[in-house]
């Protein structure tokens, strides 16, 4: 059972994005991970994502940001799918969950993989729809041992009942399939530089904060081993730029590529980037 300890308050944070609301993030110290308090019921939670500056449910390109951002996207899928190529040398059954507009699933569709997806959110789905993409909205009627990869990019933080998901995960893949996680790092040089504006806290859509020593526990608790742990480079510059639009009120191109740049150079040592993939097998 994962709970928020009261007396370990880490650090208050703001949702600059919808509300304006503020949030305590909690350590968990049998975790090593942060827990966003108070959590929004489940019936509100979608309202904290009803804006187009959510950028992983539009394919909008508005600002030299979102442009950046889906040039940078291109590369970075490609880049998953090859690594999934690694994994399992022969494609097969992938599944997405939180598969936004479809993009990650289109290039694997591509690639020769057979692809399924879900996405909660309707906007989301009906972008993805247009490219011949059909998303579900949930897991629950989908076969068991059906997948032979499940990936989650960016999408477990955001999970309200992150025990009762693994173990969807573990009933939907195949017995020696492969599940990728990617997460933020809350342990990593820009996290701690930015502080209260790191962008990736994103509360409260982000619920869950994650270190290295969280996921391995997490997933063992479900006989899924960790295999490898892989840096997502960009992410560090993405995330200052939006911590530096947090922090000041404007996006400061150049420090923000400095801070990106240089968290990434801290990591070589530290091996805490701004967040990582997790590759885990099923036991």
């Amino acid at each position: 059972m994962i709970s928020p300890k009261e007396n370990k308050f880490f650090v208050e944070c703001k949702d600059y994005t919808v509300s304006g609301e503020k949030f305590r993030l909690v350590y968990d110290d049998e975790y090593d991970m942060l827990i966003t308090t108070p959590k929004p019921d489940n019936s509100i939670l979608s309202k904290y994502y009803e804006s187009d500056d959510y950028i992983s449910h539009t394919d909008a390109k508005r600002s030299v940001f979102e442009k950046i951002y889906h040039l940078v996207k291109i590369y970075s899928l490609n880049k998953k799918v090859k690594l999934i190529h690694s994994l399992h040398k022969k494609e097969g059954n992938l599944l997405d969950i939180g598969a936004g507009t479809g993009e990650f699933l289109n290039t694997a569709k591509n690639k020769g993989w057979n692809i399924d997806g879900v996405e909660p959110n309707e906007s989301a789905r009906n972008l993805a729809e247009q490219k011949g993409i059909s998303l579900k909205e949930s897991t629950e009627n989908m076969a068991s041992n059906s997948f032979d990869v499940i990936t989650m990019w960016h999408v477990l933080e955001h999970v309200p009942n992150i025990n009762e998901q693994i173990q969807e995960l573990k009933r939907l893949l195949t017995p020696n399939g492969y599940i990728i996680i990617a997460v933020p790092n809350f342990k990593s040089y820009d996290a701690n530089y930015y502080q209260s504006f790191w962008a990736a806290y994103d509360v409260p859509r982000h619920l869950f904060h994650f270190s290295k020593t969280a996921i391995k526990k997490l997933f063992s608790n479900h006989n899924m081993a960790l295999k490898a742990i892989k840096p997502m480079k960009f992410d560090a510059y993405y995330v200052a730029l939006l911590s530096e639009k947090y922090k000041t009120g404007k996006m400061n191109f150049f420090k923000a590529f400095y801070l990106g740049w240089y968290s990434n150079y801290k990591a070589k040592v530290s091996s805490e980037y701004s967040s990582h993939i997790y590759v885990l097998k099923n036991g």
